[in-house]
Formats: C-alpha cells, structure tokens, sequence
C-alpha cells in the first residue's frame, strides 16, 4: 500500500512540477493555481479519510458567485491552449494512473483510496472553483469539464465517475447555488481537499422519471426534512455532502444534505460502476437547505449532469475503439490478422464514425449551455445517440474479440458493463 502511495503522490506532484515549469501557464494565469495543488499535494500526504461528520461552516466574506457566459463563437472545435494543456494531462493520468486501477477496483468493487491522493495532487476540483475562491473558473467551462470527463474515461468509465464526483458537485453549487449555500460549502471544499460530495438523483422505480419524484420534502419554519430512498449512489457510503432531488410542493427540486445518522446506508451493487461503490441510501426527516434561488433550472440541471454521463460514454468508446484496433491487428486467424476480414474492419470503421457523432453533438449542447443559450433539444439528443451507440461499440467492442470479449482478461466486458449507466443514470454528474 505505501508503495502505491508513492506513486501515487510521485505522479501527480512530477506531474504539476513538469507542468509548473512551462511558460504557458504565466500567459494563462494558471501559475496561482498549480502553485497551490503543489502545495496541498505536498502538504497533505496520505491522511486517513475521515467518516465522521464535516462541519461547513458559512464565511460571510463568500458573496455569491456565478460565472459569465462565454462570449466565443457557438461551437468553435478549435481547443484553447488551455484546454489542450488540460487534455494532455487528463489524457497521461488515465493511460498511466486510471487504467491500471481499474480491474482490480472492478474485481473489489471499490473504489481505490490511492485515487483520493491522485485527486488531491492534480487539483482536480479547483478547475470547477471560482477564481474569486482560489480556482480556475473565470466564466463557465462547461466545454472543459466535458474535455476532462472524456479524456478520463479514456482510462476507466466507472473511476472517472468517482473522481468526477465532488467536481460534479463543485459545479452545481457554482451554477446554482443561492448566496447562502455558496457561502457555507464552498470555502471548505477550497481548503479541505478531503471534503467527498456526491449527488442522490436516482429512485428505484421502473422507467424513472427524474420529475416525478417519491421522495418529498417538508418545510418546517426556515428548515427542510427530507423522506425517502435514493439509489445508485455513487460514493455514497463516505460522502460528506450530498445534492439530493426530492418533490417540494408538487415541483422537483434540489437540496444540500450534510451526512447525519438520520441517513441510512444499505450497499446496492450493480451491473456495471462497480469502482464507484454504489448504495442506497435513506432519508428519514433528514435536514437539508435549498440548493438554488430564483435562478435555479432543474431541468438544465439534469441536462448537465447527463451530458457529463454521455462525455464519459464518448472517452470510454474512444478506448474500446482503440483496443479492437490494436487486438484485430494482433490476432492472426488462417495466416492473417483479423483487421483483413471486411466485416471487422466495417465493424471498427462504423465504431469511429458513431463515436465522432457523439462527441460533435455532445459538443454542440455543451456549446450552447457555455454561452447562456437554451441547449434542452440538443441535449436531449445527445443523450439519446450516446445511449444507443455506447451500447452498439460496446457490443461490437466485446463481438470482435469473441471468446476473448466475454472474459475478464480483457477490458472491453468491463466497459460494456459500465456503458450501459449512459442510458439508466439521470444527473449524478454535473458539467
């Protein structure tokens, strides 16, 4: 274990310290914030999680936060050389990092503690942070964080969810949240980089629909109560904060609950996200705050969320594509290598033309929503094609090895498992 802490800690601070050294951060005005990554990471070593509760207190010095629209050309595909930076380095994190965890973190179905490090190290969550509380954020980056989401999933669909978790979480309040709310948690996820959060959207009912909702919440005087069961969880045995949906006065909408024995744990594995340690959780007269004010959308809420699932979708069919790619001209069958066979090259060929036309409509909505615009039709587009075609490439993913693809020596079962929560999940993310 300590040997995995090393590296993990050794990665992400070589990582910083190789990105600290170039001139591009001074003309970017990123050199404040990898400063200060370098500095928790090294501060903070490998500290034991703590399960108790955290204490978000409000800092009335937090005045309430919303980032400008973006002012750039809708759907301009040219990436900024911030971007490409980030990219980069979301890209060498999963292929050296996410990759090798996953199987084992598949096997266990847990989520490896190393990751937390990983995250703490690469600053991950100071990307979603406004500037004015020591992040990245100048204006919306609803592009970035669907660049982050599919470079990551490059390296493993579920993990990815995990990391993106508290990021997801960052974004929403930031998005969303009222002055109060913004106040009172944000500041502590600037200065305590153990803080976990997560998102209970999801019920256990068949066809699920995020507007009709079985859990209620009461309001009594200034204060709300929570009552009911949330499902699919992610994280959502350790998670120190959670945006929870629930019916308020016949309208879904979305609360902050900060974990208190009035919430009950029950592990719910699945199908696929093995890694994320799914449960259920239970809400009995749970306390909880209001998340949004007069602003607060819940529909692009969801819409956010699903476009961070249907990003995810479109690094890990990026990765099945590429695995098939090399396999196919590997594996030989009667003198020549299966690529020479029409109906797997066809295969692959349709694989890279299906993932284009995901990522492109994925692009477009996160486009829209970055400049302010309605973006409801072209996301909800993008989740229907991301739904469909993950499940295509990851069939055809597991096809084209044959016996191999129905194995666990090979990754492309695990990420045809993992596909599948493009089409279940609602929300549970957020760009």
């Amino acid at each position: 274990m300590n040997d995995m802490v090393n590296k993990a800690q050794g990665f992400g601070l070589s990582l910083l310290t190789k990105i600290a050294g170039s001139d591009v951060l001074d003309q970017l005005k990123l050199r404040k914030f990898i400063e200060k990554s370098l500095y928790q990471g090294s501060k903070a070593g490998f500290k034991t999680l703590s399960k108790t509760q955290k204490a978000f207190k409000p800092q009335s010095n937090v005045h309430k936060q919303r980032l400008p629209n973006q002012t750039k050309s809708l759907f301009d595909l040219s990436l900024s050389e911030e971007q490409q930076i980030t990219c980069d380095a979301m890209q060498q994190f999963a292929q050296e990092v996410l990759y090798p965890l996953a199987h084992a973190a598949d096997q266990n179905e847990a989520f490896p503690n190393e990751l937390y490090q990983y995250c703490i190290d690469l600053g991950l969550n100071f990307y979603a942070l406004p500037e004015a509380l020591g992040g990245v954020a100048a204006e919306k980056n609803i592009i970035s964080n669907i660049l982050i989401a599919e470079q990551l999933a490059q390296g493993d669909f579920s993990l990815s969810a995990g990391l993106l978790s508290t990021f997801s979480v960052i974004n929403a309040i930031t998005q969303w949240g009222s002055e109060q709310i913004q106040s009172k948690y944000l500041p502590t996820f600037a200065e305590d980089s153990e803080t976990q959060a997560s998102f209970a959207v999801q019920e256990a009912s068949p066809a699920f629909n995020p507007f009709k909702l079985k859990t209620k919440a009461t309001k009594n005087g200034n204060q709300f109560n929570i009552n009911g069961e949330k499902t699919l969880v992610l994280l959502g045995e350790s998670a120190d904060l959670l945006l929870v949906s629930a019916e308020f006065e016949g309208k879904p909408e979305v609360f902050t609950v900060v974990r208190d024995q009035s919430i009950t744990v029950k592990k719910t594995p699945a199908m696929g996200l093995k890694a994320t340690e799914t449960v259920t959780l239970h809400f009995s007269n749970t306390p909880a705050e209001r998340l949004g004010d007069n602003d607060f959308d819940y529909t692009a809420f969801l819409d956010l969320g699903n476009l961070m699932w249907c990003a995810m979708a479109v690094g890990t069919c990026e990765a099945v594509k590429k695995y098939c790619i090399q396999y196919a001209n590997e594996r030989t069958a009667f003198g020549e290598p299966i690529s020479h066979r029409q109906s797997v090259a066809f295969m692959i060929a349709d694989m890279a033309i299906e993932i284009d036309a995901m990522h492109m409509l994925v692009l477009n909505a996160a486009s829209l929503a970055e400049s302010g615009k309605p973006f409801y039709r072209e996301a909800y587009l993008a989740r229907l094609l991301c739904a469909e075609k993950s499940m295509k490439i990851g069939t055809d993913g597991v096809q084209i090895l044959g016996g191999h693809g129905f194995t666990k020596e090979h990754p492309v079962e695990r990420w045809y498992r993992d596909l599948r929560a493009t089409a279940i999940m609602h929300s549970g993310l957020h760009a």
